[in-house]
């Protein structure tokens, strides 16, 4: 009987995931053609405040679905498995494409990065912050996860190995 409210928890969680990282998702859109630096420390600024959420709904999706996977018995199937290998293909291409970028355009605006490192001390030129702008790919981002995420719920609802 617990199996149905796992497997609840986990589309929650999901939801509450894409949810809160919809807020970054769409600041990554605004700051493609963004070149004012308070606007753009403004948008990163508001992209933090959703952080928490979104850990925590990460953190409950790995928690339900391990417990999922015991006890329905997937653990032998392929599916859960390649389920497991999309996650962390998409948290390795977020990482180099996106919290990477992020954090570099952070550090060029006078903010500390995600990660906790300091501000530069000087700020970016204009000519600087519009190079990191130009390089900054939000349909690539979006498209990977998106897709990444429709493969995993493909896989997940129709157990096809």
């Amino acid at each position: 009987m617990i199996y149905p409210w796992l497997v609840f928890l986990h589309v929650i969680s999901v939801l509450g995931f894409v949810m809160s990282h919809g807020i970054s998702v769409g600041i990554y859109f605004s700051l493609h053609h963004e070149r004012n630096a308070d606007r753009i420390r403004l948008l990163l600024q508001n992209s933090s405040s959703s952080l928490g959420i979104m850990q925590f709904s990460l953190l409950l999706l790995l928690i339900t679905g391990i417990i999922t996977g015991f006890i329905g018995r997937w653990w032998g199937r392929g599916w859960i498995w390649l389920s497991i290998g999309i996650l962390v293909v998409l948290f390795v291409a977020m990482e180099f494409l996106g919290v990477k970028m992020f954090n570099n355009i952070r550090l060029a605006v006078g903010l500390p990065s995600t990660r906790g490192q300091k501000p530069r001390a000087e700020l970016a030129s204009i000519e600087e912050l519009g190079a990191l702008l130009d390089h900054f790919q939000p349909f690539l981002l979006a498209g990977i996860g998106f897709g990444g995420l429709a493969v995993i719920a493909w896989l997940m609802m129709f157990k096809p190995f």
